[in-house]
């Protein structure tokens, strides 16, 4: 199958792009800048100039493909409105060229806020604003003649590379001088290594039915506290609980975040897909090295 991917350079593209070669598929990544097309090539991709920016290039890449993976996602959220927008208008577009062809578009979203006092399970909707409006997208395009399907992510994608949630927080450790929770730390973060949530996109391109909503859920639930303990022990800082009205003067944007209860199961997605999550869990994973090494940070 040849394979259009946005995001193909990203943390998580860049495992979705071995994945997907392991499994005899051809991959075309979206490509921004000279830097992304260089990693592209030497991981044995081929390159199609464009930007989410571009709906014009990202028809194009669509119209030529067997199927669609899109990882992309334009992280600033101090306008987080017009990067949603940004990336409607790219779903829709790939989406166009894709309709009445029942190939396959897979698109990332997020796991947060679906569900209150349970785990959250795939066939709760998203609420119709932030990426839920993605997935509403989605959806729609299912009755159009598009197999398309969504992949929840976990807060915590995990592993060698990561910039995302967990290194803040070590960031923050390290420039308070304590290891910070919120409240009894007792609130739970869903998390997946990124190998097992690049299976998971190979998978749902392959035979995720229409409108399929899928979840990338490993750990159910890690309790914040346990997070911090980890990172407390291992850069040699207390752990400390701060109230909610605390933590921001801390945690900067993740103050209100890590304070959430979020489980979620993915229970419909293995019995669906048959997927198994092999690779290390959050608290192990975040033991190892790679996150305390001088060069690892976060890009939030």
């Amino acid at each position: 199958m040849r394979v259009f991917v946005t995001g193909a350079s990203g943390f998580i593209g860049s495992a979705v792009v071995p994945e997907l070669l392991g499994a005899g598929h051809q991959v075309v990544g979206l490509a921004r800048s000279e830097a992304s097309a260089r990693a592209l090539e030497a991981a044995g991709a081929q390159v199609h100039r464009g930007s989410l920016e571009d709906p014009d290039s990202l028809r194009a890449g669509a119209a030529k493909a067997d199927g669609v993976i899109h990882l992309a996602f334009i992280h600033d959220f101090s306008n987080y409105e017009a990067s949603m927008r940004a990336d409607t208008r790219a779903i829709e577009a790939m989406g166009a060229e894709l309709e009445g062809s029942q190939r396959p578009l897979v698109i990332a979203a997020g796991i947060f806020g679906l569900a209150q006092g349970r785990p959250s399970v795939e066939t709760d909707l998203a609420a119709s604003r932030g990426r839920g409006l993605s997935e509403e997208v989605m959806i729609a395009l299912a009755a159009r003649g598009v197999r398309s399907s969504i992949v929840r992510l976990s807060p915590s994608v995990h592993g060698k590379g990561d910039h995302g949630f967990v290194p803040y927080l070590i960031a923050s450790a390290r420039r308070n001088g304590m290891a910070v929770y919120v409240g009894e730390g007792t609130n739970r973060w869903p998390a997946v290594h990124r190998s097992d949530a690049a299976r998971l996109f190979r998978l749902a391109l392959e035979k995720a039915p229409a409108g399929s909503r899928l979840h990338a859920v490993a750990d159910e639930g890690v309790p914040t506290r346990e997070i911090a303990n980890v990172i407390g022990r291992r850069l040699g800082v207390p752990v400390v609980s701060k109230a909610p009205e605390e933590a921001g003067a801390f945690l900067g944007i993740l103050g209100t975040f890590f304070a959430l209860d979020g489980p979620a199961s993915s229970a419909r997605t293995r019995e669906l897909l048959g997927w198994r999550p092999e690779g290390p869990g959050l608290l192990a994973d975040l033991d190892d090295a790679h996150y305390f090494a001088a060069d690892a940070g976060s890009n939030l």
